[in-house]
């Protein structure tokens, strides 16, 4: 992949406005749809998905994520004391990083600390802070959107220049495909990872009912500050062993270790609904999260109440504090060399 500066296209298709930022830089909102009927849409704040429509029995759609009507509500959440990032772009990197430093190539670099001492979530302006170009749109059959970031030079104190596109597929099969590429100027680390919180009842709804099934037969060990320690846990009788499907959990915030990349990393299904959405990626971990924020502050979409049940993450991407453990996978992206990430969820009838 080149790096070159692209500019914004010179007519984008199914867009409308979502609202201005502080700078008066107008922000956009998105829509896909498949022939089936499901429909998505994203701001290019954040590269968030604000909705994500999904055809249930007799004909009705049912809004699977949580989100805001309007950009104000988005840009209030961050000055919660622990933002939601709801359905939002996560970088440079996802997950926490301890103290908030990290050491490459002989150098240390010293992150915000916005996270109780430690890095979390690319810092105090990461990724779902920043307005992103749209690059390129298809139409049709599998209609898609490219949405590109640069990310200047010691951005968050980050080293490199890193150049971001993430292009959203909505496929005929009712998948939601999420391809990301980065490359950068100078060696730096790097773990992107999307934020949607899932409820297959309904953003309005509880994820408690609902199923779990995860493919993993370990998970990270963590300290009080949920911080890797560099052990695993053995998942065997352990109460987060989801490799037989189980009741949604009312609070996690575990990295599951995922071997397999060909089969579904982790299933959530809802009776109510007869749907189940499946998640594959190409990461060596998804990272569940369910409840910890007080979501009762700003009022959701359609005037819900959120809480801490309203749903739940499948955060696809690499080990936290990948970079500050040798035995981790390669946190590094070198000079010039290309990340990919790929991540799709998947949606159908259980029956």
């Amino acid at each position: 992949m080149e790096i070159k500066h692209k500019s914004h296209l010179n007519e984008t298709y199914n867009s409308k406005s979502f609202g201005f930022m502080p700078d008066n830089n107008e922000i956009f909102a998105f829509e896909l749809s498949n022939k089936n009927g499901m429909k998505v849409e994203i701001i290019n704040y954040g590269a968030t998905i604000t909705s994500l429509k999904i055809p249930v029995s007799k004909g009705n759609l049912v809004d699977v994520v949580l989100g805001f009507d309007s950009l104000s509500s988005y840009l209030e959440s961050y000055l919660l004391p622990s933002a939601p990032y709801f359905g939002t772009t996560v970088g440079r990197y996802a997950g926490r990083i301890n103290k908030g430093a990290f050491s490459l190539n002989g150098k240390t670099f010293q992150l915000a600390q916005n996270n109780n001492g430690n890095s979390l979530h690319g810092g105090n302006n990461g990724f779902g802070k920043k307005v992103w170009n749209v690059t390129n749109q298809t139409l049709g059959e599998n209609p898609s959107i490219t949405f590109s970031l640069v990310s200047e030079n010691l951005d968050e104190n980050y080293p490199g220049e890193l150049h971001v596109d993430l292009t959203y597929t909505l496929t005929e099969q009712n998948e939601l495909k999420l391809d990301y590429k980065a490359v950068s100027t100078e060696d730096t680390i790097i773990n992107l990872t999307h934020h949607s919180y899932f409820n297959l009842d309904g953003h309005d709804g509880s994820v408690l009912n609902q199923k779990v099934f995860i493919d993993a037969e370990k998970i990270l060990e963590t300290n009080h500050e949920n911080i890797p320690t560099g052990k695993f846990i053995d998942l065997t009788n352990h109460e987060f062993d989801f490799r037989s499907e189980k009741n949604c959990p009312a609070s996690i915030d575990n990295s599951f270790v995922i071997e397999q990349t060909n089969t579904a990393a982790a299933v959530l299904s809802s009776s109510k609904n007869n749907l189940k959405m499946s998640v594959f990626t190409n990461q060596p971990s998804v990272h569940i999260y369910v409840g910890g924020n007080c979501f009762d502050v700003l009022k959701g979409k359609n005037d819900a109440v959120y809480h801490k049940t309203s749903g739940i993450c499948f955060e696809t991407q690499n080990f936290p504090d990948a970079p500050n453990q040798a035995h981790f996978p390669n946190s590094v992206l070198k000079k010039g060399e290309e990340y990919i990430q790929k991540t799709v969820y998947k949606f159908e009838n259980i029956n």
